[in-house]
C-alpha cells in the first residue's frame, strides 16, 4: 500500500513537469527495450551525453514528420474550440485516427501501433512532447496534461485579445500584434496541415516542412551534432556517430564531445561483458561463458587503449555535468575507478580484481535484488543485460535526419 501511495503522488507532481515527465517516461520506456537497462548506474551520464549530441530526440522517437502531426493535431482542436473537459479525449481519439491512416499508407516504418494497434498505449504526442519544445515548435515549459488542462483559459485570453484588436481597429490605433503572442501555444512560422490531413497522411515532408524543422533545430540546438549534421552532411550509413566520414569538417568542440562519447560506451561495454560473464559463471552455463570470453576478446582487439590512458577525466566530468543532469559521488567514483582498473589492465574486469568492483557495483544499487546475491533474481536474468553499445541515440537521430535531408531536396510541389 506505502509503495502505490509513493507512485501516485510522484506521477501526479509530474504531470506539471514536462522535463521530469519526459525523463520518467524514457526510464520506463528503456526498461522495455531489449538490452538497455541500465544495471550500473550510468544512465545520468548517458542521457547527459545524448543530450547535448542529439537534443530533442528520444530512443521511441520514429520519424520526423511527427513533430508537424502532433502540433496539427491540436491545432485543429483549437480551431473547433474544443473545451478542456472533452479536450483530452477528443486529441486521443484524432491522434489514433491518424495512426490508423498511417498504418495503411506506403511507407509505415516507423509508424506507430503497426503491431498493437488500437491497443498503443503511449501516443506520438507523448513520446514528441518534449523535443517539441526543445526545438521551440511549442512554446514554454506546461506539461502536456497541463496544457489538455488549461486549454479553457488560452481560449479566453485569445477571445480578449482578439476583442481589444477590434477595439484599436475601430479606433484606428496602430495594433499591438506582440499582444498574441503570449497566448500563441505553436511557433507562429509552423507550415499549416495540408488540406486533406490526417486522411491522407505521410512520413514525406515537404521541403518547405523540412526547411522550417532545420531552422528551428538551428536556432534551439546551436553547437550540437544534430544541428551540424543537418545542414553539412547528407549520410548517415554508419552504427556509431564517431564513425561518421564528415566529423572531420565539424567544429572542435564537436570532436572533443564525441571522443569523451566513445571512450566511455568502450568502459561501459567491457563493464557490462564481464557483469554478465559473472552471471554466466553463477549459472554455471558454459555457452554463455564461452561468448562473453569471445566478446571481451573481440572488445580488447579493438579498443584504443592508447586513448583510454590518455583520457583527461576532469575534462570529461566538465563535459557531462551539465543542468538537468546530476552525476553522484558514488557513480563518479565507480567510474573513476572503473579506467583506473582499464588503464592498469582491462584483463582484470574479466579475471582479476575489476570483477570485484563490477560486483560491489551492482549490489550497492540493487540492494537484496542483486543478482550476486539473490537465487531469484539471478533466475530471472535472461542471458543479457545492457550489453549493446552505447551510441547516445543514434539511430533514432540518423533516422530523423534522413527523414529531413529527403525533405530539404523534395520539390515545393510533393505531394504532402
Amino acid at each position: 500500500m506505502k509503495k502505490e501511495f509513493l507512485l501516485a503522488s510522484v506521477l501526479a507532481w509530474l504531470d506539471h513537469d514536462s522535463r521530469a515527465q519526459e525523463a520518467t517516461m524514457r526510464l520506463l520506456a528503456l526498461f522495455r527495450e531489449k538490452e538497455s537497462r541500465d544495471e550500473l548506474g550510468i544512465g545520468a551520464i548517458r542521457d547527459s551525453i545524448a543530450d547535448q549530441l542529439f537534443p530533442g530526440t528520444s530512443t521511441i522517437q520514429t520519424r520526423l514528420r511527427y513533430m508537424l502531426f502532433v502540433p496539427w493535431l491540436y491545432q485543429s482542436l483549437e480551431e473547433k474550440r474544443v473545451p478542456a473537459k472533452n479536450f483530452s479525449r477528443q486529441a486521443d481519439l484524432l491522434e489514433r485516427k491518424l495512426l490508423a491512416y498511417l498504418r495503411t499508407s506506403e511507407d509505415t516504418s516507423g509508424a506507430f501501433g503497426k503491431h498493437s494497434g488500437n491497443n498503443l498505449k503511449r501516443l506520438p504526442s507523448a513520446v514528441y512532447w518534449a523535443g517539441l519544445g526543445r526545438w521551440g515548435i511549442r512554446k514554454g515549459e506546461t506539461s502536456q496534461e497541463s496544457y489538455h488542462q488549461r486549454i479553457d483559459e488560452f481560449y479566453q485570453q485569445r477571445q480578449r485579445i482578439a476583442r481589444k484588436e477590434r477595439h484599436e481597429r475601430d479606433r484606428g490605433d496602430d495594433v499591438d500584434f506582440d499582444m498574441w503572442k503570449s497566448v500563441d501555444f505553436w511557433h507562429p512560422g509552423l507550415p499549416s496541415a495540408p488540406a486533406d490531413f490526417p486522411e491522407i497522411s505521410s512520413f514525406s515532408l515537404t521541403r518547405e516542412e523540412a526547411l522550417f524543422i532545420c531552422d528551428q533545430i538551428q536556432l534551439n540546438c546551436e553547437g550540437s551534432l544534430l544541428a551540424w549534421l543537418a545542414l553539412n552532411s547528407n549520410t548517415v550509413d554508419v552504427s556509431q556517430p564517431w564513425e561518421h566520414p564528415d566529423l572531420l569538417r565539424c567544429p572542435p568542440e564537436i570532436k572533443e564531445l564525441l571522443h569523451h562519447a566513445r571512450l566511455f560506451s568502450e568502459i561501459v561495454h567491457v563493464s557490462a561483458l564481464s557483469y554478465n560473464l559473472q552471471l554466466a559463471e553463477k549459472k554455471n552455463n558454459p555457452s554463455l561463458i564461452d561468448a562473453y570470453q569471445q566478446r571481451y576478446a573481440q572488445w580488447k582487439a579493438s579498443v584504443p587503449m592508447d586513448d583510454i590512458h590518455s583520457w583527461d577525466i576532469p575534462a570529461f566530468w566538465q563535459q557531462v555535468e551539465k543542468p538537468g543532469h546530476t552525476i553522484t559521488f558514488r557513480t563518479r567514483l565507480f567510474i573513476e575507478r572503473l579506467v583506473q582498473q582499464i588503464q592498469h589492465s582491462p584483463d582484470s574486469l574479466i579475471a582479476g580484481d575489476g570483477r570485484k568492483l563490477i560486483q560491489q557495483r551492482e549490489m550497492e544499487l540493487k540492494g537484496v535484488r542483486s543478482r550476486f546475491t539473490n537465487p531469484r533474481a539471478l533466475d530471472q536474468w535472461g542471458g543479457h543485460a545492457g550489453t549493446s553499445r552505447l551510441i547516445y541515440r543514434w539511430n533514432n537521430a540518423r533516422i530523423l535526419l534522413r527523414d529531413l535531408w529527403v525533405g530539404m531536396g523534395a520539390q515545393d510541389d510533393v505531394e504532402s
